[in-house]
């Protein structure tokens, strides 16, 4: 007798482990925000949140609907083929390459007097879309 659906104990285990890592970003996220200067607790928070509600769209699609995931969904979630991991792991790759430069352009323009929160949210998202871009660009090709 076949079936698609998860034993009781794998969806205990997954649920325990999911309520372990929202209370020790929930902790963190307090901690930080009670000694971290600025608003540094509270952007912790909402980034945890917006990645969990993230991961959790992407963990229901993968579950429910895998045909219809997308390439990304299933490369992330490591639910895909040869394809679909070869396709991320070439993304982080170029990821990689232009990790260092761009750091060295971040500590340049902190040297020369920017304001360094600024300069880590800009190379943080511009980290996330050259990786944005080189998925598309890879998922394309191959």
């Amino acid at each position: 007798m076949s079936t698609d659906r998860r034993p009781r104990t794998q969806t205990a285990l997954a649920l325990g482990i999911v309520l372990a890592i929202i209370a020790l970003l929930v902790a963190t996220g307090l901690l930080l925000r009670e000694h971290a200067p600025g608003n540094m607790g509270l952007g912790f928070l909402q980034g945890a949140a917006v990645a969990m509600v993230a991961g959790g769209v992407v963990a229901w699609r993968v579950g429910r609907r895998p045909e219809r995931a997308t390439t990304f969904e299933r490369a992330w979630s490591q639910t895909g083929d040869e394809r679909d991991d070869a396709v991320l792991t070439r993304s982080l790759a170029v990821l990689g390459l232009l990790a260092l430069p761009l750091t060295g352009v971040a500590g340049i323009a902190i040297g020369l007097g920017a304001a360094v929160q600024m300069v880590v949210a800009l190379l943080l998202f511009t980290q996330v879309a050259v990786l944005a871009v080189a998925f598309a660009v890879v998922n394309r090709r191959s």
